[in-house]
């Protein structure tokens, strides 16, 4: 607890890293358990091609997921950056992906669903520079 409470991580930045690996495991669970609900998005998940590509998302996933929960429990500033990153570049792809080929129970419009995903880009960016400076500052005053 010590060390949580000494961390150059943000409470904030916690709060939205949690978030942000529970919307994950959600998505793996999807892939790997819950072929319905994915099939509802548009998805098809008929033979082996499919189920291949379907359980290899999961499998990606589930590793960003590990990776997420991993620095949460370490909160070391240099992997939470890693993760900030991967979560920056995974969200900014789906920034123009998602808006683009929208799936077919999508809770919003492609114009809500870009709008939604560059503000979670935004904090996810700011995030990033905020446990970037503090680290630097970090680093310069020898902590």
């Amino acid at each position: 607890m010590q060390k949580f409470l000494k961390s150059d991580i943000p409470i904030w930045v916690n709060v939205l890293q949690v978030l942000l690996t529970l919307i994950m495991l959600g998505q793996v669970y999807m892939y790997f358990f819950d072929h319905d609900l994915l099939a509802a998005t548009g998805v098809t998940v008929n033979g082996t091609p499919d189920l291949n590509l379907v359980y290899e998302m999961g499998g990606r996933t589930l590793t960003m997921a590990a990776a997420s929960i991993f620095v949460l429990i370490t909160q070391n500033a240099r992997q939470f950056l890693v993760v900030l990153f991967m979560n920056i570049l995974r969200e900014g792809t789906e920034t123009i992906i998602d808006p683009l080929f929208p799936i077919a129970n999508a809770p919003a419009g492609p114009a809500m669903d870009f709008g939604m995903h560059v503000v979670i880009v935004a904090i996810e960016i700011l995030a990033f520079v905020v446990v970037w400076k503090r680290l630097k500052k970090s680093s310069q005053t020898g902590h």
